[in-house]
This record gives structure tokens, C-alpha cells and sequence, in this order.
């Protein structure tokens, strides 16, 4: 075998058909170290043999028959091309479908005696009952008489087959055979383990090299499990790197010490129409005794929707503004505040407007579509009010340390945008703004600022720890006094009806309405997208058609301009601005407004396909409509049919909040099923250790001991190298 490098491309090692090619570019594998690291998601249990009458739902099975009818055909909807078979053995028969795979209907043949290996989808109470997709298929002349003479234990003494991710044109059996023949050949003797071996003996961890070997082909199950533990280790550890060595360097770095007037402080606070809870204080005397330290805060705000992150921000806000830097260095100092949205940085301009109304103060807003101050020099009834200014003066006045607090879009990271002392950034849902955002606003002055960064998406502890290392945690697991919990129904089928005669009550009473569509899981993004917009506006028309005729319906996907300046085009912000005046009764979209929006008058919100979402998204688009004093309510349409579906779904309803939830989450997830990657950046591997606290703490604790003795990683060149590799790109619009 010709000498094969980690870093050479496969299709210079191994002859790949074109759809081969394809597929791996799909999965995003080029060379051999590439798929080296393409790990099972599972092991098949090779040795047993299932009876076609014994079959469940979500069963990963060996089953041994001989084919019945064998067809070529397209689905309905998609028109993706099918191979489709009937097998049977003595206790029964069983459809078999491969997607995407035609061609398999020319290879086996009518009558012929085959070895299935697949999971088994569908139901049996359902009226196309079970079915076998995309299996493994193994040709034979006999059926095996036990379970000890498969074909399917013949590729090696292993203890279970490993399953991949896969994508048409390639298979698990292809990865695991390709992969065996990269072992033999050598490749490993030359691979470097960047973890010190002294991690490794602390925490039983094997070398990298064995790691390799018993994930891709496991003797036993305990060979697997500890090298799954070795690479969710090895991953978190990387990333709590990159985040310790984020922080130490930002901490290098001179900052504005600033001496908070507590009195100045108290008198704000008082003039809220509310009471701040308990929480709410303690993160203000946690923030603001940061910001009194020399060295730049790192914090994140993490608080459930509703829960008082902006008073918080106002409060953190005017400390900021009614202080001077120890030993008076520096005259007045100023605060950006970012927003996720165009609409909640208008909202967030109109709240603080009112909060800061009594000060001698301005405030600016910067978005794509324009600017504006407050207070304009008009006054209408005794009152300030905002006005539109050119967007060249706003900024002069930014520039020269007039305009105090600077609220905005992602335009506040323009190179354009300066200040004269900026003191403090502060982030709303730091999910979808990144290190590399958070770094150009750092720049803006001479000084670091003080960053704080504020989520109501609920975290699991281990997994804040992972992604946000280098931010200290606060929490807000409060609410304020007076707001009702949102009563939460999950709607069996056959109560549709009576939901939409409750949903038109609260129509009748001038509230308004969400009606979220379902995820649709659909590798290909463009055609994912493509889908759910034809679902939002298919189940817009049904809604128009059969349902709320005398309402007006609107529309909100991704696929639509975030502004326009041609009235004829909608666009997302004319949307939200149209439900937001009441122009819209029923809001009809995508689950993209579950973080940004405001609207106090919407009451209920529909969640339809609710098992494809995740417990955290869930409670997130709940959270829309907990804005007001108003009772709210949420209808979640699901298909319970699975234990655990109905399991997740119930914790929706007893969690006593985010957080909870977000734990809970976390625990009923399988292998598979942690949508890291798409979400946080992290693999399913990583997602794993995230269950693991004591794994996640031993990670940061080690990152932080290496990070302490040597934070530019001279000592470490391989560690350097992943570490920067396994930096999260967390900016995700």
C-alpha cells in the first residue's frame, strides 16, 4: 500500500467513485487526519439476530430473510429517487426503503437471501407500519442458524460495528473498512498527542494514538467509552484554552477604574415603576464592584426572558455615566449597548429614553436604516422626545464624548464608529456575537472597556462554563413580582379545534398571536430554508383560508430582507414594526423571533412540530409572550407517540424555570441529538463531557494552570495548534 500521510487527501490514498467524492465533501472530510476524527456516532450490536416480528420503533436491528418485491420510485413531495424491498423470514414481513440510493435495486435481486442491517423507523400503529432505512446489506448463500454466524461478525472481533454520520453515496461499512486500512498502514506511528502526558496519567486518559484505535474498532464497550472520553476531554480542554488565554490577555490591558456614587446609584433605582427583585441587586453590586477594579470585567448577565436583564443594564448603564474615572483622568464616560436586532435596539433606544428622561444626558441610536437622539431640542407637552438626526452628526457627537450612551445593531462595530471614553460594552444574547465582534468594539479606545454580555437563552452550567471560560456568571433566577407564569397546554390532535376557539377569545379581546412552524431537519441549508418557508406560508393561507378569516395574517421567515427601501417588498423589520403597531393580528413564522422581540400585547403563541425543537428553544419562544402582566399561554402541537418525546415535553411544563430546563434538556438528549455543532460550535463528542461537570471543571482547571505559566503556549507548540483550531466561532447570523 502506497505511504499514506494524515495530511494527504483521500482521494490520493484510496479510489473514490464520484459519489463518494461528494459525499465526504458534504461531511467535510478531505484528508485522512479528517477522517480519522470522524468518529461513530454509535455501535451496532453485530452479534444478534432479530425476528421481523420482534422489531421496535427507533431500533437499531440485524435481520436476515429473503427479498420479496423489489421497485425503483420517488417520493411524493421531494421526488428524491428510492430503491424500496419487502423481506421477509418466517415470522414476518418488513419494508425496507433506501433514500438516495436507486441503485440498489440493480444489485439485489427478487428472492435473493440477504443480511439487513438498519434502524428501524415508523410505527406499527401506524398505516405504512415499520420500516428499515438506508441498511447495510450483506448478500448470502444460507440463513444463519444463530446468532454467532453473521455475516456481519466477520469484519473483525469487535464488539459492536461502528455507525457514522453518514451522507448518501457513502456508508458505515465504507469509513470502517477505509479506516482499518489506514491503521494498517501505519499512519498512526506518526501521529503527536498534543495533551501533556502528565493530563493524561491524572485522568486515565489513553494516548491518542490507542484513543484512535478503540473508537473506530473497540474490542469492548469499555474501550469505546474511554476513548470517547479521551476526545470530549481532549475538546472541552482545547476550547478552555483558547478562552483562559482570551482572558488573560484581555486582563493585560489598562481599564477605566471607576468609582460608583452609591447614593447617585439608589436614587435611579427608585425611580423604576417596579421593584427590583433580589437578583436584579445583587448582579448590580456584583457588576458595578467589577467596574471598580483596575482591570477590564468580564461578565455574563445569563437571565430567563422577562426576568430584568435590561434594568440591569440601565442601572450598570447610569453608574457608568454619573461617574468619573479615580482622580478625575477622564471627563465623561460612555456606554455602547448592542443589540441582536434592528427592533429591540429601537425598543431598547424608547426604554432608555424613558429611564434616563430626568438627566441632562443623550442617548444616540445606530441601526442599517438610520439614526436618532434623545432629547430632541423640540419638547411637546412638557415632555423630551426623540428625533431622526443624519447619521454623520451622531457620530461627531459619539466622537466627542457628547452622546453618553450609543445604542445599536452590529453597525456599532464599524470603523467609522468611534469614542472618546468608552468605559463599557454591553451585549444582549452574546450567542450571536462573537470574540472577534467583541474584540473591533474593545478597540474603539485607547482603554479597554468593561464588558458585559447578557443571554435569556438558558445554558447549562457545564456548557456556560465551556463557551463563555473567559466571562465570570451571574445569574438572574428571579422574576419581578406580578408576572404570571405562562400557562403551557400540550394539545393532543383531536383539541385543535377547541385551542383556536380560545385563541380567537384572545383575538376578540385585541391581543395578538404567534403561530411558530416546525424545524425541518434538512442537511442542505439553502434547501432547509426553502422548506420552511414554503411551510410558513402554506400554514398562513390554511390559517387566512379556514380558520381566522377576519384577522389579518402576517408572515416572518429567513429568507426575507432584514429591511427594504421599496415599500412593495416586505421585509423583516417592516414586519415586526407592522406587529408591533397592531397592523398584524396573527404572526405566522419561523422560530427566528424567538430572541430580539417585544411585543407586551401578544398573549399566545402556537408551537406547531414542537418534538423538533430543543427544551432551551422551546422555553425561549414561550418567552415572547411573557412581556406584559397579562395572562399568556402557550399550545404546544407535538407528536408524543415516544416516551421520551412525551418525557421532554412534560419538563416543559414542571421545570421552575431556564435553567432547570436547560439542565433537563441536556440529560434527555442522546448521542447524536446535542446539535452542538450547529448551535455552540462544540461536536457531539464535545456535547458529551458537557453532561460531566467534574470533566468540565478538570478541563478549565488544567487550561488555567497551563495558561498561568506560559499564556503565549511557547512551551506547548502542538497544544497552540489545536487550541486555535477548536476556537468557537459563536457570531452565528
Amino acid at each position: 500500500m502506497k505511504n499514506i500521510e494524515l495530511k494527504n487527501n483521500i482521494g490520493d490514498c484510496f479510489r473514490l467513485l464520484p459519489m463518494q467524492k461528494k459525499a465526504l465533501e458534504r461531511l467535510g472530510i478531505k484528508t485522512i487526519e479528517d477522517l480519522l476524527f470522524h468518529f461513530p456516532v454509535r455501535y451496532s450490536d453485530i452479534s444478534k439476530i432479530y425476528k421481523i416480528c420482534d422489531l421496535v420503533e427507533d431500533q437499531l436491528a440485524t435481520v436476515y430473510g429473503r427479498i420479496g418485491k423489489i421497485k425503483i420510485r420517488k417520493s411524493f413531495r421531494t421526488k428524491i429517487p428510492m430503491a424500496e424491498a419487502i423481506i421477509e423470514d418466517s415470522t414476518g414481513k418488513l419494508k425496507i426503503i433506501w433514500f438516495h440510493q436507486a441503485y440498489i435495486a440493480k444489485m439485489v435481486h427478487e428472492g435473493s437471501l440477504v443480511g439487513l442491517q438498519g434502524k428501524i423507523s415508523g410505527s406499527k400503529t401506524s398505516k405504512a407500519g415499520l420500516y428499515m432505512s438506508n441498511p447495510e446489506i450483506e448478500k448470502t448463500k444460507d440463513l444463519p442458524i444463530d446468532a454467532n454466524n453473521t455475516l456481519f461478525t466477520k469484519t473483525s472481533e469487535i464488539f459492536g460495528m461502528p455507525i457514522y454520520p453518514e451522507s448518501r453515496g457513502i456508508t458505515s461499512r465504507w469509513f470502517y473498512h477505509t479506516i482499518q486500512k489506514i491503521f494498517t498502514s501505519g499512519a498512526l506511528d506518526k501521529i503527536t498527542d498534543s495533551i501533556p502526558e502528565d493530563i493524561l496519567k491524572k485522568y486515565n486518559l489513553p494516548s491518542l494514538k490507542t484513543a484512535l484505535i478503540w473508537i473506530h474498532s473497540p474490542k469492548k464497550e469499555s474501550d469505546a467509552r474511554v476513548a470517547r472520553k479521551r476526545f470530549a476531554f481532549e475538546e472541552i480542554f482545547y476550547i478552555q484554552l483558547s478562552r483562559q488565554q482570551s482572558k488573560k490577555e484581555y486582563n493585560k490591558r489598562a481599564s477605566f477604574c471607576i468609582d460608583i456614587d452609591k447614593n447617585k446609584l439608589e436614587q435611579f433605582i427608585t425611580r423604576f415603576s417596579f421593584e427590583l427583585t433580589e437578583s436584579q441587586q445583587q448582579a448590580i453590586s456584583i457588576i458595578t464592584s467589577d467596574m471598580s477594579k483596575d482591570k477590564p470585567m468580564l461578565r455574563l448577565l445569563e437571565g430567563d426572558v422577562g426576568s430584568g436583564k435590561t434594568a440591569v443594564a440601565a442601572t450598570v448603564s447610569f453608574a457608568i455615566i454619573s461617574s468619573r474615572k479615580k482622580n478625575a483622568q477622564y471627563e465623561n464616560l460612555q456606554v455602547a449597548y448592542m443589540a441582536p436586532t434592528e427592533v429591540l435596539a429601537k425598543q431598547l433606544f424608547e426604554s432608555f429614553a424613558q429611564y434616563f428622561a430626568h438627566l441632562p444626558i443623550q442617548i444616540g441610536l445606530v441601526t442599517g436604516t438610520g439614526c436618532k437622539k434623545f432629547p430632541s431640542k423640540i419638547i411637546t407637552d412638557s415632555k423630551k422626545t426623540t428625533t431622526s438626526i443624519s447619521r454623520a452628526q451622531l457620530l461627531k457627537w459619539v466622537a466627542n464624548g457628547e452622546t453618553n450612551i450609543l445604542i445599536g445593531t452590529h453597525s456599532l462595530i464599524q470603523k467609522i464608529v468611534t469614542f472618546k471614553n468608552l468605559a463599557c460594552v454591553i451585549v444582549d444574547e452574546q450567542h450571536r456575537f462573537g470574540t472577534e465582534q467583541r474584540a473591533k468594539l474593545a478597540q474603539k479606545s485607547e482603554v479597554s472597556p468593561h464588558f458585559l454580555s447578557m443571554t435569556a437563552t438558558p445554558i447549562p452550567r457545564t456548557l456556560a462554563l465551556t463557551i463563555y471560560g473567559d466571562l465570570d456568571l451571574t445569574l438572574l433566577d428571579k422574576m419581578p413580582l406580578g408576572r404570571k407564569p405562562v400557562i403551557t397546554e400540550i394539545v393532543l390532535p383531536n383539541a385543535r379545534e377547541e385551542i383556536y376557539k380560545k385563541i380567537h377569545k384572545e383575538l376578540e379581546r385585541g391581543k395578538q398571536v404567534y403561530i411558530i412552524c416546525p424545524r425541518i431537519d434538512e442537511p442542505d441549508p439553502d434547501k432547509e430554508q426553502a422548506l420552511l418557508v414554503k411551510s410558513v406560508k402554506e400554514e398562513a393561507e390554511r390559517l387566512k383560508r379556514n380558520v381566522f378569516q377576519k384577522y389579518t395574517i402576517g408572515i416572518l421567515h429567513g429568507k426575507m430582507p432584514p429591511r427594504s427601501i421599496t415599500p412593495s417588498i416586505e421585509s423583516k423589520e417592516s414586519i415586526m414594526r407592522a406587529f408591533a403597531n397592531h397592523e398584524i393580528d396573527i404572526l405566522v413564522a419561523t422560530s427566528m423571533i424567538e430572541v430580539g422581540i417585544n411585543i407586551p400585547n401578544a398573549t399566545i403563541i402556537v408551537i406547531e412540530g414542537a418534538e423538533r425543537f430543543g427544551l432551551a428553544q422551546l422555553h425561549q419562544l414561550r418567552g415572547r409572550v411573557l412581556r406584559s402582566t397579562d395572562q399568556a399561554y402557550c399550545y404546544i402541537f407535538a407528536d408524543t407517540k415516544t416516551e421520551k418525546t412525551s418525557a421532554r415535553l412534560k419538563a416543559l411544563k414542571t421545570a421552575k424555570n431556564g435553567f432547570e430546563l436547560a439542565e433537563l434538556d441536556l440529560m434527555l438528549r442522546g448521542a447524536g441529538e446535542l446539535v452542538g455543532k450547529k448551535q455552540w460550535g462544540i461536536s457531539d463528542i464535545g456535547m458529551e463531557a458537557i453532561k460531566n461537570i467534574k470533566m468540565v471543571e478538570a478541563a478549565q482547571t488544567e487550561a488555567k494552570k497551563i495558561i498561568e505559566k506560559d499564556s503565549d503556549l511557547k512551551k506547548y507548540p502542538f497544544l497552540k495548534k489545536q487550541a486555535k483550531k477548536f476556537t468557537i466561532p459563536l457570531h452565528f447570523e
